[in-house]
Order: C-alpha cells, then sequence, then structure tokens
C-alpha cells in the first residue's frame, strides 16, 4: 500500500471515530451551553442507548435470514431508541438536576455522578456483566476504493453522524425552538421576559442530547461489544472533545470530535503508541488545550464577576 493510500486509509478510521465522538460531545455541549453544567451521565445513557438498539433490533428481525429487512429493522431499533433515551434523558433532568438548579455548581455534579453509578450498575443488575455483540445489519466485507479499504459500517457511521450533525445544526439555527434555545443559552432571566418557557427548553435540550448519545452508542456498538461500563471511557472522551472544541459551542463540539478521532487515529499510525495506550492522547490534547487556550479552539474566553 503506498504512503498516499495509508493517509487516506487513517483519514477514513480517523473521520469514522471523530463522527462518534462529535454526536456524543453535541450532548455534554447543549447542556453546558445553557445550564453551566456538565452532564457526567451523558456516556451512561449511551450505553443504556446501545443495549436498547441491541434488543430491538435482535427483536425486529426475528430469525429471519440477512437481507434488506435487517438494515430496516437497525435504522427502526436506531429511532426507538432515540427516542427513549431522549424520554430518559428528560427523565433524568427533572429529577436529579432540576431540583439543584438555585443550589451551589458541586451540587448538580456530584447529582450526575450519582445518577452514572445507578445506570451502570442497574443495567449490569438487569442485563448481566457479560458483553452483548450487535450483529451487522448487512455484509460488512471491506470495499477496496484505490488500495484504501472501507468496511460498509464505516460508510454508515459517517453518513449517519453527517445526518444527525447537519440536522441539529439546522434545528438550533432555523427553528423557533431552536432560536428559543440560543437565547435560553445567552441569559435565561431575558428569554423568560420574552415569553420562552425555559423549563422547557432545558428538557429538550436533555432530550435531544440523549437521544444523540443513543444513536452513538448504536453506531459504536457496530464496532465493539455492549457492556454496562461502555460509556465511561467514550463519554469522557466526548467530553475531552467538547471542551477542546470549545464547550458550549456546537460548530466547536463537531469540530473537536473529529479532530480527536484523527488525532487518536494517525497518534497510533505514526507516534507507533500502542492500541492499549491510545486513550492517553485524548486527554494529552486536553491538557495541551488547557493551558494553551483554556476556552477551547472555537469558545469565547469569558469574564466572570466576584
Amino acid at each position: 500500500m503506498s504512503s498516499i493510500a495509508e493517509f487516506f486509509q487513517h483519514l477514513v478510521n480517523g473521520l469514522t471515530l471523530g463522527g462518534i465522538y462529535a454526536l456524543i460531545a453535541l450532548g455534554y455541549t447543549m447542556v453546558y451551553g445553557i445550564l453551566k453544567f456538565i452532564n457526567f451521565a451523558h456516556g451512561d445513557i449511551l450505553m443504556v442507548g446501545a443495549y436498547l438498539g441491541l434488543f430491538i433490533f435482535n427483536f425486529l428481525r426475528g430469525g429471519s435470514a440477512m437481507g434488506p429487512w435487517w438494515f430496516v429493522a437497525f435504522i427502526l431499533a436506531m429511532l426507538a431508541s432515540m427516542l427513549i433515551c431522549a424520554l430518559l434523558g428528560m427523565t433524568i433532568e427533572k429529577l436529579a438536576y432540576k431540583p439543584l438548579r438555585k443550589a451551589t455548581r458541586l451540587a448538580p455534579l456530584l447529582s450526575a455522578i450519582g445518577v452514572s453509578f445507578m445506570l451502570s450498575n442497574g443495567a449490569a443488575w438487569a442485563w448481566g456483566t457479560q458483553s452483548r455483540k450487535l450483529d451487522y445489519p448487512f455484509d460488512n466485507t471491506p470495499l477496496n476504493v484505490l488500495g484504501i479499504s472501507i468496511a460498509p459500517h464505516q460508510i454508515l457511521i459517517l453518513v449517519v453522524a453527517t445526518i444527525m450533525m447537519v440536522a441539529l445544526t439546522l434545528f438550533v439555527s432555523k427553528s423557533r425552538m431552536g432560536k428559543a434555545m440560543r437565547a435560553t443559552s445567552l441569559d435565561q432571566s431575558t428569554a423568560k421576559l420574552m415569553g420562552i418557557n425555559s423549563d422547557q427548553i432545558i428538557s429538550l435540550t436533555f432530550g435531544i442530547g440523549s437521544a444523540l448519545a443513543a444513536c452513538g452508542g448504536m453506531l459504536i456498538a457496530l464496532d465493539v461489544k455492549v457492556y454496562a461500563t461502555m460509556g465511561t471511557m467514550v463519554g469522557l472522551k466526548a467530553f475531552v472533545a467538547a471542551v477542546v472544541g470549545g464547550i458550549g459551542n456546537i460548530g466547536g463540539a463537531m469540530l473537536g470530535g473529529l479532530l480527536l478521532g484523527l488525532l487518536e487515529t494517525f497518534g497510533i499510525a505514526l507516534l507507533g503508541i500502542p492500541t492499549s495506550y491510545k486513550d492517553a492522547i485524548a486527554f494529552a490534547v486536553l491538557i495541551i488545550v488547557l493551558l494553551v487556550k483554556p476556552e477551547g479552539i472555537m469558545g469565547k474566553a469569558e469574564k466572570e464577576k466576584v
């Protein structure tokens, strides 16, 4: 394989991984943009979404042989998982975070950590600790394009991640609810005076973020097995992506996710970092960004009054 083909091979792999990070990072950045709060249970919602998608997909395909129905069943399972996780995220916000909005910033953070443990331990209790594999909904034999090996599931990940990110961007920039979200993010008090129901907007934000996490969970399940703690490291790295891009900035979350995926992939390929140590790349990037540009690549420095 030529060096050019190798470069494009790593590029495809990095964009595939980065697309998943970007989807999950959007949930962190949307919640932070409105509440200035890090929802550390976000990665565990991803795990719940992966489990739900796996179970629904297996139920829908039944005992049928692999064919077009399997792919349709996978898409339906993804949509169902996103809907259920959206409701789960909204419920968690109402029960665990809303009562603490006027408390110190540490209180909702500790509540989020508690919810995270409840979800991961609850999943282990309900579904066991043994990992499960989500079968590919199609023949996943890699395609060879100009010396570049591209698996069909990579194409699916790139297409779905792109559609979701474009849809979210259009929703936030063009729709009435999206404009209300932006207004609430800028100033909740003023938004309320303008007739915006901030509670409804916050709940919607959690719902959308949780739905994107479920989508990311199902896409990750095509690459790795599903287990109760699968969302922990992925969630942390998506959080890193959000911070690197500029947490609170939707475009920054997308950029940070793609950049982190590319850095991980090329870091392993060019620096010879063992795959088992690739997680260190994300946190090394985080430290560098915090030292050089703490607000992130696309973030804006904010001055707080003391």
